[in-house]
């Protein structure tokens, strides 16, 4: 036991390390040991940029950890077994990131009715928005000054405030995708004068980590297999509806993902690979939904006509490809379909209406495409 909290308690001082690192990289517009030369010890952070680091790294590992803990205690209420939450550091050393893959924590016992599953999962969801809220509306009523992003571009300052009309026109620019909540905040909160461009909200630490605390919410909303969206919708709907439910979401999901992944402009001679390769993917997606493989093999024929028939009649359509990524992930490593468990009672009206404030809370949080390369 102690063994495995030193082992969370160095996850978690590694992720602080990393998400700092990653949040002066991107405050300061360099990667962590490079300068304008290349690999450089002198290219170290000094005190100054570590603390800009500081104020990305903090609020968003705050989320996170605000969000595990609401599972953590929620699981222990119920004398649930359950571990601390296990964070993930990620640190690229040649790429700007965000520092983690997240956190998880495991639950070691069995939950024995649909209340607890239901508890357990919208937990976590629910305080980690709580405490998003806050952070996203100081964000936007703390903006600083237009002229904040020459610290990060110096080479800017030619342009002045028309910058824009000039800097993007290359191509290979970094967004982030909107969300209702952003959108809502752009409009009604914030000052319209301090707004900054959309290629650069990651340089603004508290909207960049509110908006990584909307995305991760999102995705564990997500009301498939057993992500905290599915033990939601599980407890709701119960075992069979549920089963039957999520499968078809999960297509859904992947069909959506998969969208404009091969242009129709690309020739057939250039791109049979590219779609052998997209038809094995979908294989290996959709075998866990049927208990025989032919039978998965009607969903893959359906989804790959659907987006052949789309290139070629709406070319212009365009889904998000990143999520075929985590599809895989839910796929082969999460499931898509949600246990039973012995108690299958229904929830009360109470705990309903809860989980009908979830999706508000996903559908507000959800960014379609929330990292786009133009």
């Amino acid at each position: 036991m102690k063994g495995k909290v030193a082992l969370q308690i160095l996850l978690f001082i590694t992720t602080l390390v990393t998400t700092t690192l990653a949040g002066a990289e991107w405050q300061t517009g360099r990667l962590f040991l490079f300068d304008a030369t290349g690999f450089s010890w002198g290219g170290a952070f000094t005190r100054a940029q570590l603390l800009q680091g500081l104020a990305f790294s903090l609020p968003f590992l705050g989320v996170l950890t605000v969000h595990e803990f609401g599972h953590y205690f929620t699981a222990r209420y119920y004398k649930v077994k359950v571990t601390l939450p296990y964070y993930i550091p990620l640190w690229l050393g040649i790429a700007s990131s965000i520092g983690t893959m997240g956190a998880f924590i495991k639950i070691k016992d069995r939950i024995f009715s649909r209340k607890e599953f239901f508890d357990i999962g919208i937990a976590g969801p629910l305080a980690g928005f709580a405490v998003a809220l806050p952070l996203l509306w100081y964000g936007f009523t703390h903006l600083p000054p237009p002229e904040h992003i020459y610290s990060i571009h110096p080479e800017y300052m030619v342009y002045g405030s028309k910058y824009a009309d000039y800097v993007y026109q290359q191509g290979g620019n970094m967004s982030l995708g909107r969300n209702l909540l952003f959108i809502f905040f752009e409009r009604v909160v914030a000052d319209p004068a301090l707004l900054p461009n959309r290629y650069e909200l990651m340089h603004y630490p508290y909207l960049f980590a509110g908006f990584l605390a909307m995305f991760f919410t999102a995705l564990n909303l997500l009301p498939i297999g057993q992500l905290d969206g599915g033990h939601i919708m599980y407890g709701m709907l119960g075992y069979e509806r549920f089963n039957r439910l999520s499968p078809l979401l999960f297509a859904i999901f992947i069909f959506y993902a998969g969208i404009g992944l091969i242009p129709a402009a690309i020739p057939l001679e250039e791109s049979y690979w590219m779609w052998g390769a997209y038809l094995a993917y979908l294989m290996i997606v959709f075998k866990p939904l049927f208990p025989e493989f032919r039978q998965s093999l009607f969903l893959v024929a359906g989804v790959f006509l659907g987006h052949v028939t789309l290139a070629i009649f709406m070319p212009e359509a365009q889904g998000y490809n990143g999520w075929l990524v985590f599809g895989l992930i839910l796929a082969k490593f999460m499931g898509v379909f949600h246990p039973p468990c012995p108690d299958e009672r229904p929830l009360s009206t109470s705990r309903k209406w809860l989980g009908w404030l979830a999706l508000i809370i996903f559908v507000l949080c959800f960014s379609p495409a929330p990292f786009l390369i133009d």
